[in-house]
């Protein structure tokens, strides 16, 4: 396996629906969405297999590489997102909550998305409820005016519960105290933790850098290959996690036993980690702060031995091209233009 090994994987997996049945779930079909239009999140939303131009480009890229017809992997169709981040909109005692219209900051309202695991779809509903009883103040692009701003949910598949974030326009927690209350009170054993997170500037970012633990554990935990990996609110992640675990058992299978092995764009360490109990040695490079806290949070329980193998490189990847030196595999994750 060449140094410029690179995986190619996006967020949702399009270019891996479809294909291979796994099962009743991915033969049955969607139900009409309530939210389309105007809501445009799912352009493919109910269509079999994967989009004409994917398809020509995954055989395009076989081709130019010499490899046969490339399998493809498919998933549920329906309640696989287990990550996602909803504006908060409206007014005092009416809030909205979902995504914005293509090319618009005009709200859609989506509290029965079909392709949310359930549990977001009651976590929306609680926190719009929640907002309107403690007569919260809702975000305005426009004016840069009100309080509640994005909502993050992501879910702890072992538990079946929620991390949920709350995005305002606020520095502190304290004007959503009587809101992040009845969400607490409210979700229960669905809570996993709850979050404040405070975004102040003007723009499209989502998160602000700045969180703050109202309730719960400091990460969901997920398990890729019998290692854990911890995810901080602020940490990527991916939304299908179903997908996502084939493509990294795919991975075990190919990387060779025995090897050095560096990945740029590390995130929390999902590929790394789960490939540890392989390979000769583990380097990781990432920059942001919250992947990074979740890469901490794993090796830590790593034992000994298994962590003496893995170093950490904080930082761009531009600066730490050092890390390939003398690897056997590379992996890029994902894809950047430009990587040789």
């Amino acid at each position: 396996m060449s140094r410029g090994w690179q995986r190619m994987q996006g967020e949702g997996a399009d270019l891996l629906a479809g294909g291979r049945d796994r099962g009743a779930r991915s033969r049955l079909a969607l139900a009409p969405c309530p939210h389309r239009p105007p809501c445009s999140a799912c352009p493919r939303y109910g269509a079999a297999g994967i989009a004409a131009p994917a398809a020509a480009a995954l055989a395009q890229l076989a081709q130019a590489h010499g490899l046969t017809r490339v399998p493809l992997v498919d998933g549920p169709i329906a309640a696989f997102r287990l990550r996602a981040r909803l504006a908060i909109r409206g007014r005092i005692g009416s809030t909205k909550i979902g995504l914005f219209q293509e090319g618009s900051h005009r709200l859609v309202h989506v509290p029965e998305c079909r392709v949310h695991h359930p549990l977001i779809n009651r976590v929306a509903q609680t926190v719009r409820e929640s907002l309107n009883d403690a007569q919260v103040p809702l975000y305005s692009d426009a004016a840069h005016q009100g309080l509640a701003r994005y909502l993050q949910v992501v879910i702890e598949r072992r538990s079946q519960s929620a991390q949920v974030v709350l995005v305002a326009n606020s520095e502190t927690a304290d004007p959503l105290a009587p809101a992040l209350a009845l969400i607490r009170e409210r979700l229960g054993s669905e809570l996993h933790s709850l979050w404040f997170n405070s975004h102040r500037e003007r723009g499209n970012a989502i998160l602000g850098s700045l969180f703050e633990r109202i309730a719960g554990p400091a990460s969901v935990v997920e398990s890729f290959g019998g290692a854990n990996v911890h995810y901080p609110p602020g940490a990527f992640g991916q939304s299908n996690l179903e997908i996502a675990g084939h493509i990294i058992d795919e991975l075990r299978r190919q990387v060779p036993s025995g090897a050095r092995l560096a990945e740029l764009y590390a995130g929390v360490g999902a590929i790394g980690f789960s490939l540890l109990g392989q390979l000769q040695e583990l380097r990781l490079n990432e920059v942001s702060p919250q992947s990074l806290q979740g890469l901490a949070m794993g090796l830590a329980e790593l034992d000994p031995s298994a962590r003496a193998r893995v170093s950490v490189l904080a930082g761009p990847a531009s600066t730490a091209i050092d890390v390939t030196a003398g690897a056997d595999v590379v992996i890029v994750d994902p894809p950047r233009k430009g990587a040789r």
